[in-house]
């Protein structure tokens, strides 16, 4: 859990600052379960500069509650989380200063999302809040105001998340966490989880991710590892010390996290998953008549292929379909070894290439058409899909024919802007791997969004 919060202080000599404005909201990694903000009476003058900064001045902080009156509430809406802030150090220093005129020790975990944001988005020319959420595309309201502020920095700690392939923020906040014991804590874990689409992260005492998983309904799966009885989810049962998750809403953004992840961190309960499932693969051949001829046959990475797929039934089963949609001839797709017409051409759902009465050049624009929309070389594409709220949409970037990484836009303005677009978008390594998966979900879901550019 986490506490994303802003201060706006009096100013002046250091470590004799004032609160005048505080915002806590507490995050648990995917959306704000409780906040806290109001004004401060500092009890001091505040200086001008600050007043034309933030607009607060003294006459709106003579009702305002004084810190002591206050304090309570801010323990109790931190107590067992990470403070987050946008230049951590200062709106700790300025929280414990205040606490310590009051007797009380305040002692929390701390990450700073100007540090965070200079390791994990590194192209960036300015790390102040504003400038940085603004090439972002993450609207902002209220700036140089506590509540404005902290609301920016949640929204940007949320992409920070997105793009932390090596896991540090959740190991840290898994290490910061009292490690409950094992039996009646695997209750504890699922009612904890949603049933949403995402990732899940199960984590050994001390914080080292053990196994990936990801599914359409996270609680669901994770109660399944936790009541199997096979060797594989007794061993993960033994060794699991919490459970962290993030929610996806997009399956093929889950698709392709899991395996980019599977890979970086290698957790030791993903051994198969480190291997690629892509057994087998289509390929495309010229006959001597010049017509195009398709086969199925095992993966050989030396060789261009149109798509890949996990097993040879499931290769075999597109064919068919794609015959029957576009008129194919099954003979010249694989699907009919003897002499003769195919069985389509009997049944006058082929055109007649098998026997060149449907000329090679119509045949082949045909064949050409059908698998165009599964290869992506040379393309610039967005996929586009439902993302974690129902205000948010997800996106995949294809560039070149190379898979770039995926991101969330609540604006259209944010995709139709394709430098706003790069920045939002969370890089990905492009491989085999993801472009057989990219493939693989473009050809089983027909009613996602593909734009061009």
């Amino acid at each position: 859990m986490y506490a994303i919060l802003d201060i706006e202080t009096t100013g002046g000599k250091f470590n004799e600052e004032g609160i005048t404005e505080i915002a806590i909201y507490k995050f648990d990694g995917q959306e704000v379960v409780d906040q806290f903000s109001c004004l401060v009476n500092p009890e001091k003058p505040i200086q001008p500069f600050v007043v034309n900064l933030t607009g607060i001045n003294q006459n709106m902080l003579r009702s305002a509650p004084k810190f002591y009156e206050v304090a309570k509430r801010i323990i109790e809406i931190t107590e067992g989380c990470i403070l987050v802030a946008h230049n951590a150090v200062f709106d700790y220093r300025v929280l414990r200063m205040e606490f310590d005129r009051l007797g009380y020790p305040f002692e929390r975990n701390t990450l700073c999302t100007v540090e965070l944001s200079k390791s994990l988005i590194p192209e960036m020319q300015s790390y102040s809040l504003g400038k940085l959420v603004r090439a972002l595309g993450i609207p902002m309201s209220d700036r140089h105001r506590a509540t404005g502020d902290a609301m920016a920095t949640v929204k940007l700690f949320k992409l920070l998340l997105d793009k932390d392939h090596e896991k540090q923020i959740l190991k840290a906040l898994v290490r910061s966490q009292p490690i409950r014991q094992l039996e009646p804590k695997l209750l504890q874990i699922i009612d904890q989880l949603p049933a949403e689409t995402g990732l899940y992260y199960f984590h050994r005492e001390d914080g080292e991710v053990i196994y990936i998983g990801k599914s359409k309904n996270i609680k669901k799966r994770v109660t399944q590892h936790f009541t199997g009885q096979n060797r594989k989810s007794k061993k993960i049962q033994q060794f699991i010390a919490a459970v962290t998750f993030e929610t996806t809403g997009s399956e093929l953004i889950a698709l392709l996290k899991e395996s980019e992840e599977i890979k970086k961190n290698k957790p030791i309960f993903n051994v198969a998953q480190r291997k690629t499932f892509f057994g087998f693969a289509l390929y495309c051949q010229t006959n001597e008549a010049g017509y195009h001829c398709l086969s199925l046959e095992n993966n050989d990475g030396r060789k261009k292929s149109i798509i890949s797929f996990t097993n040879y039934e499931e290769g075999k089963s597109f064919l068919y379909k794609l015959a029957e949609e576009h008129n194919l001839c099954q003979k010249l797709l694989g699907l009919y070894p003897d002499s003769g017409p195919c069985f389509s051409r009997q049944t006058k759902t082929c055109l007649g290439a098998c026997v060149q009465e449907e000329s090679a050049e119509s045949h082949n624009q045909r064949l050409l058409k059908a698998i165009e929309k599964f290869q992506f070389q040379n393309k610039n594409i967005l996929i586009i899909e439902r993302g974690r709220s129902h205000d948010e949409k997800a996106v995949v970037l294809i560039e070149n024919g190379d898979y770039k990484g995926f991101g969330f836009f609540h604006l259209n303005y944010q995709i139709q802007h394709i430098e706003v677009l790069r920045s939002l978008i969370t890089p990905m390594e492009n491989n085999r791997d993801t472009i057989r998966i990219i493939q693989s979900f473009v050809r089983k879901r027909q009613s996602i969004k593909i734009i061009e550019f």
